[in-house]
């Protein structure tokens, strides 16, 4: 196996017993890309080799979604906007990581703003699903998802606001988690909807997520929102054990519509944990079916709020109109976001502003939040009976290109598993359990209560262990 296609826990060990070195795995990476990503298309920009430093502990190459600040490097959220932003400072996780010696080997391309289930909303083009490239990665993280996918990264950063880490996962085949909300710093994370967002690891296999998240969890005084709790050491929750435990599958999750070969591996999947000792329980989430429009409507008033301060003043791109009407401000800030929003960004934003403008802030966001209550309340009741539950990622494998586009509806429906654990705050993981009659990837999200990813890792290694649909990587 080459050292680009092996997991950061495989390169720690060649590297503690000295059979290779950070040069060697970091140039196996980078030829990856030179020879791939022409296709693949995973990346934004790619740091040239020189930069790397290779003194720390972890000196394993990892990719950047392209919306976490780096200092002295350009962000741009995959928009025309902030083309050329350079930040002033690192975000939280990229200063973590650098302590721990990781070599940051580029951004990756994402939906603009993370705003997609796709990536075909980036101003620099789309991403392609490296298990088949007229297919998509997912999104808003597709970059992220497809580099760790086509080994072009070993391991990835992405963000979280409705499924954008764990749905990426589930169509490229690789294990995507979205840790609790304030579990990891978002301090510098460019935001989409402040409550929901959560930045989290791409890894080939679960072990590597533990490692990841070892790595960026931990409370930060600079994110108010970030939870002052104890950060355990997740490599110890890797036990392939879960006798004794019970798991629930809820109901709602098993809709009409839903792809068969993805409702037989999930089905599969209890066969194997009830071997290993699990017990599954009947749960049920009855207000599953509310969550995506509350989802929209929370998610876009928070955008429409946080994209207001890209307006040509202190970021990125500025348009000066070529005729000035009678205000030259605010004729620069309509020319400046016209030209630089594309048109799902637009949409979300539009979205935003009327959810909460005078006269429908009450019937529209006001109610969008208690229902979110009940949401969380539902999760909350099933798991005073349960200690995971199981659920698909996704109800179908990933689409063709160009196939939702034209539906924004179609396209929002692929986030509906993974939007309640957003809007509960709880943590939730997806990883490989099968593939479809066409060869794509089928994924299994997990779910447990918040601050408990540590029983999220025991049930998804102990399912790992005794399947091998990661060990799977993909022939470019």
């Amino acid at each position: 196996m080459k050292l680009h296609e092996r997991t950061a826990h495989d390169l720690l060990d060649l590297l503690k017993d000295g059979q290779t070195t950070p040069a060697e795995i970091h140039r196996s990476v980078l030829g990856q890309i030179n020879e791939h990503d022409d296709k693949v298309h995973a990346y934004l920009r790619v740091n040239p080799a020189e930069s790397a430093d290779y003194s720390g502990t972890q000196p394993i190459p990892i990719a950047i979604k392209d919306n976490m600040c780096m200092e002295d490097l350009e962000t741009t959220c995959a928009s025309q906007i902030l083309k050329g932003f350079r930040s002033p400072y690192d975000a939280t996780v990229i200063r973590k990581l650098k302590e721990s010696g990781a070599v940051l080997i580029g951004n990756t391309n994402m939906d603009e703003f993370a705003f997609g289930s796709s990536t075909e909303n980036s101003s620099s083009g789309v991403t392609r699903n490296p298990w088949g490239l007229d297919r998509v990665p997912g999104g808003s993280s597709g970059g992220s998802a497809a580099a760790v996918a086509a080994n072009e990264a070993i391991w990835a950063i992405g963000s979280d606001t409705g499924g954008s880490i764990r749905q990426p996962a589930a169509f490229c085949g690789v294990v995507g988690l979205k840790p609790t909300y304030g579990r990891v710093s978002r301090y510098g994370l460019i935001a989409f909807a402040s409550s929901l967002d959560q930045i989290g690891p791409f890894t080939k296999d679960v072990t590597d997520s533990a490692l990841l998240l070892n790595i960026i969890a931990g409370h930060d005084p600079l994110d108010s929102t970030s939870a002052d709790v104890p950060v355990p050491d997740y490599t110890r929750a890797l036990v392939n054990d879960v006798k004794g435990l019970k798991i629930g599958m809820p109901r709602e999750y098993f809709v009409d519509g839903m792809d068969p070969e993805v409702k037989a591996a999930i089905e599969q999947v209890k066969t194997v944990l009830q071997d290993k000792g699990a017990t599954f329980v009947d749960v049920s989430l009855p207000h599953t079916e509310y969550a995506v429009a509350t989802y929209y409507i929370v998610g876009t008033a928070e955008a429409s709020s946080n994209l207001a301060r890209f307006d040509g003043v202190q970021y990125g791109q500025r348009r000066r109109p070529a005729e000035t009407r009678k205000n030259p401000l605010v004729d620069m800030y309509e020319e400046t976001r016209d030209a630089g929003f594309g048109p799902e960004t637009k949409r979300r934003i539009i979205l935003g502003t009327y959810s909460l403008s005078s006269g429908y802030y009450d019937a529209y966001y006001l109610r969008a939040l208690k229902v979110r209550t009940l949401i969380k309340n539902d999760l909350e009741k099933a798991f005073e009976q349960v200690d995971a539950i199981i659920t698909p990622t996704s109800p179908t494998t990933a689409f063709k290109i160009g196939e939702r586009s034209a539906d924004p509806l179609a396209m929002y429906l692929s986030d509906i598993f993974t939007i309640p654990a957003n809007l509960s705050g709880m943590p939730a993981v997806s990883m490989p359990c099968g593939f479809s009659g066409e060869g794509l990837p089928i994924g299994l999200q997990i779910v447990t209560k918040a601050f408990d990813e540590e029983m999220l890792f025991r049930v998804a290694y102990t399912y790992e262990q005794n399947t091998d649909w990661h060990t799977k990587r993909v022939e470019l």
